[in-house]
C-alpha cells in the first residue's frame, strides 16, 4: 500500500531532507583524485553525527558502510574501500539518514577530475532526466507517465536506462511501496497524490542496461562494464506539483 503523508510529517521528512543536502554539499567538495572511497565514507558518518541523525544504510541487509561509493561501471550500493579515486573516474554517491523516525535518501554522481566529453555527457544526460521525471509528478499523473518520460529522453540520447533497479516511497522506512521504474507506459501504473513521498532515481548505462552483482556481492555493475551514473532526489506531491525535499540549490 502507498501511503500518504500528513502535513506533519511531510515537515519532518523536509527537515531530514534539507540536513542530508546539506552533507551532500559536504561530500561533493570531498571529491578528488587520491582520496578513498572510505575516505569519503568516513566523512559521510561524522557529518550524519554531527547532524544529531542517524545513518539509514549502515547495516541496512548487512550493507557495512554509511555512504555507497559506485564507481565507474558500478551502478549503486559500492562498498567504500581503500580504492583511490583518479583522473577520469566518475563516482556515485548515494546516502541517507533517519531523523525524528523518517528516512531521507539522495544520490549524484561526480566526475573525478576532467573526464573525457562523453562521460560528461552521460552525467548531464542522467540529471536531466530526473530533472524530467519530476515534472511529471503532480497529483492525476501516474508512476508510468515518470517513467515513460525518462526512458524516452535517456533513449533519444543514445544511452540505456537499467530497467532491474528502480526508485521507491519513503517514509518511516527506507524503502516503502511504489516500486518505481525508469521505463514504462503512459498512464499506467498507479496515480499519484497529494501527499506521497517517493524517491525518484534514475540509473543509465553507456552501454547495454543488463546488470550483474559485483564481485563482494553487495552492489550491481552494468553486465557489459560500461559506465553508469545515478541521480536521485526525495520528493512530496503537493496538490499543485512536487516539492523536492533534497534540493541542494
Amino acid at each position: 500500500m502507498i501511503t500518504i503523508k500528513s502535513p506533519e510529517e511531510i515537515k519532518i521528512m523536509a527537515e531530514a531532507g534539507k540536513i542530508l543536502a546539506r552533507i551532500m554539499k559536504q561530500l561533493k567538495k570531498a571529491v578528488r583524485p587520491g582520496i578513498t572511497t572510505r575516505e569519503l565514507d568516513r566523512l559521510a558518518e561524522s557529518l550524519i553525527f554531527k547532524y544529531k541523525t542517524e545513518p539509514a544504510f549502515k547495516n541496512y541487509q548487512g550493507f557495512p558502510a554509511t555512504l555507497c561509493t559506485s564507481v565507474n561501471e558500478v551502478i549503486v550500493h559500492g562498498v567504500p574501500s581503500n580504492y583511490k579515486l583518479k583522473e577520469r573516474d566518475i563516482v556515485s554517491l548515494d546516502i541517507g539518514l533517519r531523523f525524528k523516525g523518517y528516512y531521507a535518501d539522495m544520490a549524484v554522481t561526480l566526475p573525478v577530475g576532467e573526464v573525457v566529453p562523453e562521460t560528461a555527457r552521460l552525467i548531464r544526460v542522467t540529471k536531466k532526466a530526473l530533472k524530467r521525471g519530476i515534472k511529471k509528478v503532480r497529483p492525476g499523473k501516474t508512476f508510468g507517465d515518470i517513467g515513460n518520460t525518462t526512458q524516452r529522453y535517456v533513449e533519444s540520447q543514445g544511452f540505456k536506462v537499467i530497467r532491474d533497479l528502480c526508485g521507491h516511497g519513503i517514509g518511516r522506512k527506507l524503502h516503502e511501496e511504489p516500486q518505481i521504474l525508469n521505463y514504462g507506459k503512459r498512464r499506467s501504473g498507479p496515480k499519484i497524490k497529494e501527499g506521497m513521498v517517493f524517491c525518484l532515481e534514475p540509473m543509465v548505462s553507456m552501454g547495454d542496461w543488463q546488470i550483474k552483482k559485483t564481485k563482494d556481492g553487495s552492489g550491481y555493475q552494468t553486465k557489459d562494464s560500461s559506465l553508469s551514473a545515478h541521480f536521485e532526489h526525495m520528493a512530496a506531491v503537493t496538490q499543485n506539483g512536487c516539492r523536492i525535499l533534497t534540493s541542494l540549490e
